[in-house]
């Protein structure tokens, strides 16, 4: 079968066949036509006389024999210049967008809604002798609800909206890299994980309210997953913003029935689910739409029957 060269490189020197005798030499074979075709364009390009045909499979190039070393230079040549090309093929960027838009305003409007209804701090309210967090309740009567409970009231006007602030910019940013329902599931979890952890250590009569603990998850779990998850290069620019929040909130929010110690542990334990959450196999919760809405209809059932159970 003949080899068609390309129109620009054809003349009839260079596709006039050698007979097969002993004046000519193969210098390369193969089974890529597009690699021959390079090959005979390089030889073409250097003046060798060359023929292409076909044995079986493969496509040979033979030339004349005293053109023969020439060629096998040229050929070398070329192949050491091309070795590295194509250049490897770089991973794509990331590319994830969640498929709705984080529930940022649902979250602080039920935050300051909910505040509407239970009002500050206030030992005759039912609302906080029933749900705000009570270390000897918790630990000796088996009432582990107030540890979601008590993420959803704040002890003033001040606190709440200190943590609407900063909680909602940090919460909304961080839902766009893990989607909403793993966002929501993810910051309940860690923050009743780390209200617990503070009870455990603190024992005895300790009280705490506020949301500010899963603030500080928050801003954990952001530090460790913003690298590896993001999907556009400005939300690198919110870490610095996540440095002083964290300094203005162990400074600025230390009120009565607020807990540096569960800020602590809530950064601790956003830190370590933000380490889980890289794991392959929770990357694939971002792409599904069921398994996003069943985490947060979860996040939502979760805190709601907390309630339930707290004013039964």
């Amino acid at each position: 079968m003949p080899f068609h060269q390309s129109p620009n490189h054809s003349s009839q020197q260079e596709t006039e066949p050698f007979s097969h005798s002993g004046d000519t030499v193969p210098v390369f074979a193969t089974d890529d036509e597009q690699e021959a075709l390079f090959c005979s364009l390089v030889l073409s390009s250097a003046g060798i006389t060359h023929h292409c045909s076909r044995t079986g499979e493969n496509l040979l190039l033979t030339v004349a024999a005293e053109d023969a070393v020439r060629a096998d230079a040229e050929l070398r040549a070329y192949f050491k210049e091309n070795e590295n090309w194509p250049p490897p093929a770089v991973a794509p960027e990331e590319t994830f967008r969640p498929m709705l838009q984080p529930p940022t305003l649902l979250l602080v409007g039920s935050l300051i809604l909910f505040y509407t209804v239970t009002g500050p701090w206030s030992k005759h309210s039912i609302w906080f002798s029933r749900g705000a967090g009570d270390a000897e309740s918790i630990l000796n009567a088996g009432e582990y609800y107030r540890l979601i409970t008590a993420l959803t009231l704040h002890a003033d006007t001040v606190h709440l909206l200190g943590n609407c602030l900063f909680g909602g910019f940090l919460f909304h940013f961080f839902c766009k890299l893990t989607g909403n329902g793993l966002g929501l599931f993810s910051m309940l979890i860690t923050a009743t994980l780390a209200n617990y952890i503070n009870v455990v250590l603190h024992g005895g009569n300790h009280l705490f309210v506020g949301f500010s603990t899963a603030v500080f998850a928050v801003i954990g779990m952001l530090a460790m997953i913003s690298g590896t998850m993001r999907t556009d290069k400005r939300y690198l620019r919110i870490l610095p913003f996540m440095a002083g929040a964290a300094l203005l909130a162990m400074i600025g929010s230390s009120g009565e029935r607020t807990d540096l110690g569960a800020h602590f542990f809530g950064l601790c334990c956003g830190l370590a689910w933000g380490w889980l959450l890289n794991r392959p196999s929770l990357l694939k919760i971002r792409d599904s739409f069921a398994a996003q809405a069943i985490l947060f209809i979860l996040a939502v059932a979760v805190t709601g029957t907390a309630w339930k159970l707290a004013l039964a």
